[in-house]
């Protein structure tokens, strides 16, 4: 889940011109498809100094040109600096309950002769999200023999790395739900956390960047992608979510975050109630 939130810094080390701005500002949208405001600029000045200072750069005329020069890891670099990753396990509750109580028990019934669910975590950050899916899975007896897998992608390659590998803060679990402890393990120490491998081997992390030309097959019974379009201007958000309708099944489901919605962005799905869709189209 890519989610941006504005920060002052202190002060400025390195000149800044509108320019400078408006260059990276295309950038972000051409790369990612984040549309920046004037009013992040601050937040993005603060967060791509450390760039340029780790580059050994001047100025951000220096630092633009480098971008545009089409440098990958420095491409990699600016993506992953001007994303910052918000999530937690089983947020918005009332998704995972829904999960567990209809829409798995349905498909039970639903691919009984392929006894196979396909699920995408899509805008996965650290792997709260698919983490918190594969426990709901784990923990359902009538799956224990089925072939389900999840995929998480991200576009952020370094929460990639710390979401595959399933180790936490003990913070994270302070509002943890019980019914699903017994998928965490304590490290000695008790400052760690770590999802049991048997959690883990439902999960296959990939870099993704949705805008672009997506290598995975489908189709998928389930997509999450929540918290992730806000971002996107309303052009984008309809492409985005027709290529979701593409690769799901007839009656796959849809979940967006709580801040989102599809209405007269997309009339492929139907709305269940409380930001989950089935696609009928």
């Amino acid at each position: 889940m890519v989610e941006l939130s504005s920060a002052l810094p202190r002060e400025r080390e390195f000149p800044m011109s509108q320019a400078n701005f408006n260059v990276i500002k295309a950038l972000a949208y051409e790369w990612t498809g984040i549309k920046l405001s004037d009013l992040k600029e601050n937040m993005i000045y603060g967060r791509l100094a450390r760039r340029v200072r780790a580059l050994n750069l001047h100025n951000f005329d220096q630092y633009c040109a480098l971008l545009q020069a089409e440098d990958e890891q420095e491409r990699r670099e600016f993506i992953n600096s001007i994303t910052t990753n918000l999530t937690s396990f089983f947020r918005e509750p009332h998704h995972f309950e829904f999960l567990k109580q209809q829409l798995l028990p349905a498909l039970v019934t639903r691919n009984q002769a392929s006894r196979k669910i396909r699920i995408w975590s899509a805008g996965c950050s650290t792997g709260e999200e698919p983490h918190s899916i594969a426990m709901v899975v784990a923990s359902m007896a009538e799956l224990k023999h089925w072939d389900v897998k999840i995929l998480a992608t991200d576009l952020d390659s370094n929460v990639l790395e710390r979401a595959a590998g399933g180790i936490y803060s003990v913070e994270r679990f302070d509002a943890f739900p019980s019914a699903y402890k017994q998928f965490i393990k304590k490290s000695a120490d008790g400052e760690q956390v770590k999802i049991v491998d048997a959690v883990r081997g439902l999960i296959r992390f990939n870099q993704l960047n949705l805008l672009q030309p997506w290598p995975m097959k489908g189709p998928f019974d389930i997509i999450f992608c929540r918290n992730v379009v806000i971002y996107f201007d309303l052009e984008t958000q309809r492409k985005l979510f027709d290529r979701y309708a593409d690769k799901m099944v007839h009656k796959g489901h849809l979940f967006i975050g709580h801040s989102e919605n599809l209405h007269k962005i997309s009339d492929r799905f139907l709305g269940l109630g409380r930001t989950i869709y089935e696609k009928i189209k």
